[in-house]
C-alpha cells in the first residue's frame, strides 16, 4: 500500500516539476506579447498566468471530471494549447518581440495576421475568466459516482492470491477401506463378508382375520305411477293413425259446421282437426268453395 502511495505522489510531483519548467520556458514569450498589444509591465507579468495558468486549471478539471463535463474541460485544454502555441512561434519569429522594439500593436506585416493574432492575445483574457468560472462551476457541483464496498477495498490489499496447482496442495491419506464397506455389483459368496451374529427373529405377522361380506339393502323399484313433471316431448308421444283426405274434410265439416265464412281460416282448422298447415289450407278452400256453391244453389 505505501509503495503504491508512493509512485503516485512521485508521479504527481514529476508532472508538476515538467509543468513548471514549461510554464518558465513560455513565460517570455508571453510575456512580451502582453507588452506588444498594450499591457502595462504588471499585466505583461500576469499575463502568462491567465492563459499557462487555465490550461493546468482544465487539465485538473479533466482529471476530476466525468462524461460530458470532461469533454468540455479537455476542449478548453486544447484550445488554449494552440493559442499558447500560436503565440510562443509568433514570438519566435519576430525578433523585435525580445527587444520590445517592436511597434505597439504590430505582431505581423501583413495586416490581416497581425489583426487576427492581437485578437486571440487580448481575447483570451475574458476567455479565462470565462471558461475558468464554468469549469471551477463544474468541479464544484461533481458528484462521484459511489464506489461499490468490495472495489474500494480492493486497493488497500497488497496479498496476491495464487492458485495453487496439484502438486502444491497437501497429499490427502485415503481412509482404510474395510471389507463390509466394499460394494458389489451382484451377491458372491465370500467367507469372511457373512457375518458371524445370529440372525435377530422378527415374530410372525398374524393376518387379520377376513371380514364378512354384509349384503346390501337394495332400492326396490316402485310400482306407484310416475306423475308428469312437464310436457312430454313429441316424439314421446304415441302415434296418431294417418287419416285420408276424405276423413280430415269429413272431421273439418262437422268442426267448422256452425263457424262463419270469416271464422273458416287454415289456422283455425289446422287447430281444430290437428293436422298439418298445408292440409289445413287445402280444406279451407274446400270448405269455402262448398258454402259458395251452397249459397249459389239457394239463390
Amino acid at each position: 500500500m505505501n509503495l503504491h502511495r508512493k509512485g503516485r505522489a512521485t508521479l504527481v510531483l514529476a508532472l508538476v516539476a515538467v509543468v513548471g519548467m514549461a510554464f518558465r520556458v513560455s513565460w517570455n514569450a508571453l510575456r512580451d506579447i502582453a507588452g506588444a498589444v498594450g499591457a502595462d509591465a504588471t499585466a505583461a507579468m500576469l499575463y502568462p498566468f491567465v492563459v499557462d495558468g487555465l490550461m493546468a486549471l482544465a487539465l485538473i478539471a479533466t482529471l476530476v471530471l466525468a462524461d460530458r463535463d470532461r469533454t468540455f474541460a479537455l476542449r478548453v485544454l486544447g484550445a488554449y494549447t494552440v493559442a499558447s502555441l500560436v503565440l510562443n512561434y509568433v514570438h519566435g519569429l519576430v525578433p523585435e518581440l525580445h527587444g520590445r522594439t517592436v511597434d505597439w500593436g504590430r505582431l505581423a506585416d501583413w495586416d490581416p495576421a497581425n489583426w487576427a493574432l492581437v485578437l486571440l492575445a487580448t481575447s483570451l483574457p475574458v476567455g479565462s475568466i470565462y471558461f475558468g468560472s464554468d469549469l471551477v462551476a463544474k468541479v464544484l457541483h461533481h458528484r462521484p459516482a459511489p464506489i461499490p464496498a468490495a472495489s474500494a477495498n480492493a486497493e488497500e490489499s497488497t496479498e496476491t492470491e495464487m492458485k495453487r496447482s496439484r502438486a502444491d496442495l497437501p497429499v490427502s491419506t485415503p481412509e482404510p477401506i474395510t471389507a463390509n464397506a466394499v460394494a458389489l455389483p451382484r451377491p458372491v459368496a465370500v467367507g469372511f463378508l457373512k457375518s458371524t451374529l445370529p440372525a435377530k427373529p422378527y415374530p410372525s405377522i398374524a393376518q387379520a382375520p377376513a371380514a364378512p361380506n354384509e349384503s346390501r339393502a337394495v332400492a326396490v323399484e316402485s310400482t306407484r305411477p310416475r306423475r308428469a313433471t312437464g310436457r312430454v316431448p313429441d316424439a314421446a308421444k304415441p302415434s296418431r293413425p294417418k287419416r285420408t283426405p276424405d276423413q280430415l274434410l269429413s272431421e273439418a265439416r262437422k268442426a267448422t259446421a256452425d263457424w262463419p265464412d270469416a271464422k273458416v281460416t287454415g289456422e283455425g282448422i289446422r287447430r281444430a282437426i290437428r293436422t298439418s298447415p298445408a292440409n289445413a289450407r287445402s280444406l279451407r278452400d274446400t270448405l269455402l268453395a262448398e258454402r259458395a256453391a251452397a249459397s249459389a244453389e239457394a239463390a
